[in-house]
């Protein structure tokens, strides 16, 4: 269960979707970006310092800003794979993300934090190590940015600053389809493998198991206190979406939905 509050200096919301198209969260990060970056409105947004998006994708492949061979010609290949294919401004080469993969994206103002993405990443990589430990699996760092168990990549991090706003963020491999990777160079690390929470611990995890263990070492390593998204802010961003016409119907509800099993851990 995530603690209450102990005299935080930051609070932090978070709004779990599931399932969700690629495009559709990075509008909505797009859109918090911006909330974020007006901080006279923050606390009548009931923003607070950041919030965090955390969802999970059908199958994508994604580009950062360090792709430099024949992007074209690669996202015909991957796309007959039968995944989708995005160019970001993430940092980072190419990666994946699909089912089974907790994908995290904090919308932070490192202006209540550590104004160093240095550091940021840091405290991404610390928070997923830290994760681990709550489920017997010791992992750690390396010279490639990622947390890593030996020489197999658990999660990967790639992340965007502007204006000390924070977008983009982590994927942690919980029960991922690995086989998805083998089509790719994964981060652009050819002598390296990838690997999964359930794979390293043994057990058949979900990403129902990890979400309140994210949450709690989260909370810990950036000093903040984690709340539910207040559905009066949820509500706002998706009407933005409706009136862009980026949603339907259907995402409209899901993305309204609360979801229990965090909300009775808040």
């Amino acid at each position: 269960m995530i603690p209450p509050s102990q005299n935080f200096h930051r609070s932090v919301g978070v709004w779990f979707v599931g399932f969700l198209q690629y495009q559709t969260a990075y509008h909505i990060q797009k859109y918090l970006a911006n909330l974020h970056s007006i901080s006279n409105s923050l606390k009548e947004e009931q923003l607070n310092d950041g919030t965090i998006l955390m969802v999970e994708h059908a199958p994508v492949y994604t580009t950062g800003i360090r792709t430099s061979n024949d992007v074209e010609s690669e996202e015909k290949r991957l796309k007959a794979l039968g995944a989708e294919f995005y160019k970001t401004n993430r940092g980072g080469l190419t990666t994946f993300h699909g089912p089974g993969q907790l994908v995290v994206y904090p919308v932070l103002n490192l202006k209540h934090f550590n104004k160093s993405m240095k550091w940021y990443v840091c405290k991404l990589e610390e928070t997923i190590i830290q994760l681990c430990k709550s489920f017997g699996v010791e992992a750690g760092r390396s010279s490639n940015t990622g947390v890593w168990v030996k020489n197999e990549k658990l999660c990967a991090i790639g992340v965007h600053g502007s204006r000390y706003i924070t977008t983009h963020g982590l994927a942690l491999n919980v029960n991922t389809d690995l086989s998805w990777f083998s089509h790719i160079v994964p981060c652009g690390i050819p002598d390296k493998g990838v690997t999964s929470l359930s794979q390293v611990s043994g057990k058949q995890l979900t990403i129902a198991n990890v979400i309140n263990p994210f949450l709690e070492s989260f909370s810990h390593e950036f000093d903040c206190q984690i709340k539910m998204l207040p559905f009066e802010v949820r509500e706002n961003i998706v009407n933005h979406l409706k009136n862009e016409r980026l949603i339907n119907g259907a995402t409209e509800d899901q993305l309204l939905e609360n979801k229990s099993f965090i909300a009775n851990q808040l």
